[in-house]
């Protein structure tokens, strides 16, 4: 089992970056925080990297329904969305699997609630 589900697509940048937070935004997902990878590599280590934005991606429904099943599923919460600039116009968008992480905590309802999860994520890809 992959750990991750992605997809390429062939626009700018920061185009890829509206469009993955206004489809988590249509699928129920807010989004918590946004690092910016390649501006901290550069302030902390002065390393040259390509834009690449980890989005922490949070649907407040489905979180606490996960909160609720297992107090510390919080150490896999938000879902990670990558935005990575591969180079030749090509971005790819990547977002966590969550069946591949939750359902090794062994509770029906969490593999539950990550297939539910997994397929908003799929949604959202399918938005882009």
């Amino acid at each position: 089992m992959t750990f991750y589900i992605a997809k390429t697509l062939r626009v700018p940048f920061d185009t890829a970056i509206d469009k993955v937070v206004a489809a988590l935004k249509d699928e129920g997902f807010g989004v918590l925080t946004d690092i910016d990878v390649r501006a901290t590599l550069k302030s902390k280590l002065g390393v040259d990297w390509r834009p690449y934005r980890i989005l922490g991606a949070c649907n407040p429904p489905l979180a606490h329904r996960a909160l609720q099943a297992e107090d510390k599923i919080g150490t896999m919460l938000p879902c990670n969305v990558i935005v990575q600039d591969l180079g030749g116009g090509n971005v790819e968008v990547a977002a966590i699997d969550p069946s591949a992480s939750m359902e090794r905590v062994g509770k029906p309802e969490l593999t539950e609630l990550a297939a539910t999860v997994r397929a908003k994520l799929q949604a959202v890809l399918a938005r882009l």
